[in-house]
């Protein structure tokens, strides 16, 4: 069983989603990632280049977020799965995209889509 590493509530604007105005005007999506890698080889060896640089992943992923409008925000969360899983340590990836302000007509706190991806 790989460990965890975990980014939550990257926040990146964009402009997906049905609504012409959602696409005029954009707004802000939430995403949080939980990345199965084995860390034991960059535990003891104390080495960056043995895991994964998080640092690097939140700017590929608030790029793969940012970028290209899209209608749904299942096709947001496929778009970031699959960049993490071209890292060769990942060896599988949960992905939850918000849409805090999601036009739905009622009040409410978030609207999000949870994804799992692996390898096989």
């Amino acid at each position: 069983m790989a460990d965890l590493i975990t980014l939550r509530g990257l926040r990146v604007f964009g402009h997906h989603g049905v609504h012409p105005e959602e696409r005029a005007q954009g707004q802000t999506f939430v995403v949080d990632v939980a990345l199965g890698v084995d860390t034991r080889p960059a535990a003891l060896a104390d080495d960056l280049s043995q895991t994964l640089d998080y640092s690097l992943l939140a700017t590929q992923v608030a790029d793969a977020v940012g970028r290209q409008p899209v209608d749904l925000i299942e096709t947001v969360a496929q778009r970031v799965a699959d960049l993490c899983l071209d890292h060769p340590r990942v060896e599988h990836v949960e992905v939850t995209l918000h849409k805090p302000e999601a036009p739905v007509g009622l009040p409410l706190d978030d609207v999000a889509v949870t994804i799992h991806r692996s390898r096989t």
